[in-house]
């Protein structure tokens, strides 16, 4: 099998991994080297700056002794399989990023024999990259499940970001989904990373030339929909996450019917609103000081897909509202729909200097088409007048939330 047919099936092997990001790597070039991680990311996001960034996106092989029963490339799907060897993924990356096709590389693999066996031919790969080529652009590898941590360390010594994937929300869907993988090794491994992420960064105080150990952190993955777990077991359970395990990002996915299983024949593909509503919840968690309980509960434990989850907050907390622009504190800013960190900072700063009118919030170029429904300005409200809380949210909410679907290139 040649090196294009190959990429042809890894590439498209690799579309269902979503654990892709900004780099936030601060690797930089040296003289005699090639690339530079430290102002790149990875393909199909966007940095700060707006800048659209590229990535080889591949698997290092789909062969996989595991039988994941939401997977594609599952031991017992027929499928057409392939594997690149370490030295192919680094020319093919080298080759990419010298034409100036992509600025980093994003690998992924199947397990083929054993955990340890993957982990060290992907080990390989960065080596090769690193210490052969002398490449210092951005590199995203995953962590194999159940590979020793002293595996772990080589690879976080080379990548700037590594994924180790929970796969699903609780461990009862993981049982049942993906019986060949355990929580504890997926967690340990976890565990061990922050450690090492913490370690170097108090050494790097004392020692200059402290080498890197995954400077542009870890983040994780999760299958939606796949099994029963609600969007509350996936809010509290990335949030759980965020504190146990300082990750970066947790990832979303839509469980995808792409192979046949008795366990999911029933499931449908799980709606990418739903995966956006839980990204808007991501956010509010990570920048926005809300926690899981704040969003949902035991009683009401989904999102209601019609409506952006703080904009649902808001509703649901009616009372706390409507704000005066002029006195709310900067954080409670944050909460009124409509108002991001930025608009928030806004307005802290310019009230410092007078009493804030509605033309003022123009001025600053602060919309208020979903805020005025939640806050006063200098005691004036101009929000919608509403029966009720359903009332409200109703007259907020999109007209059909099935009818939104992802745009396709064909028809």
């Amino acid at each position: 099998m040649d090196i294009l047919e190959k990429l042809e099936i890894l590439t498209d092997a690799a579309k269902y991994d979503v654990s892709c990001s900004s780099s936030g790597s601060t690797r930089k070039n040296s003289s005699k080297g090639l690339g530079n991680g430290h102002i790149s990311g990875i393909c199909h996001s966007w940095s700060e700056d707006g800048r659209c960034i590229s990535l080889l996106k591949i698997l290092f092989t789909n062969k996989c002794i595991y039988d994941c029963e939401y997977c594609i490339n599952r031991s017992s799907n027929v499928t057409k399989r392939a594997e690149f060897t370490p030295r192919e993924v680094a020319d093919l990356t080298i080759n990419f990023y010298r034409r100036n096709y992509i600025e980093g590389l994003f690998l992924s693999s199947g397990i083929i024999k054993n955990p340890n066996y993957t982990m060290e031919l992907l080990i390989k790969t960065a080596d090769i990259l690193r210490n052969e080529y002398h490449y210092n652009g951005y590199i995203h590898m995953k962590s194999i499940p159940g590979a020793d941590s002293d595996l772990v360390k080589k690879m976080g010594l080379l990548v700037d970001r590594m994924s180790i994937n929970v796969e699903l929300p609780t461990e009862k869907s993981l049982k049942i989904l993906a019986p060949q993988k355990s929580i504890r090794q997926i967690e340990s491994s976890m565990t061990f990373a922050k450690e090492k992420i913490v370690q170097r960064k108090n050494e790097i105080k004392l020692y200059r030339h402290t080498p890197k150990f995954l400077p542009a952190g870890q983040t994780t993955q999760m299958i939606i929909g796949a099994g029963e777990e609600s969007d509350f077991d996936i809010v509290t359970r990335a949030e759980n996450l965020y504190e146990d395990y300082s990750l970066k990002r947790v990832f979303y996915s839509a469980f995808v019917p792409v192979v046949k299983s008795e366990f999911t024949n029933d499931v449908k593909k799980a709606p990418l609103l739903r995966e956006h509503r839980l990204y808007q919840a991501d956010w509010l968690l990570r920048f926005y000081g809300f926690k899981s309980s704040d969003l949902l509960n035991e009683e009401n434990q989904n999102f209601d897909l019609r409506i952006d989850p703080k904009t649902d907050w808001a509703i649901n907390n009616i009372g706390k509202f409507p704000m005066e622009i002029n006195k709310a504190s900067f954080y409670d800013l944050m909460k009124i729909p409509g108002i991001g960190r930025v608009s928030a900072r806004k307005i802290v700063n310019a009230r410092k200097y007078r009493k804030l009118e509605y033309w003022h919030l123009k001025a600053l170029n602060i919309s208020v088409k979903r805020a005025r429904n939640f806050i006063t300005v200098n005691g004036k409200y101009q929000g919608l007048k509403f029966k009720d809380q359903k009332d409200l949210k109703d007259r907020m909410s999109l007209s059909d939330p099935k009818s939104f679907e992802q745009l396709s290139f064909f028809g």
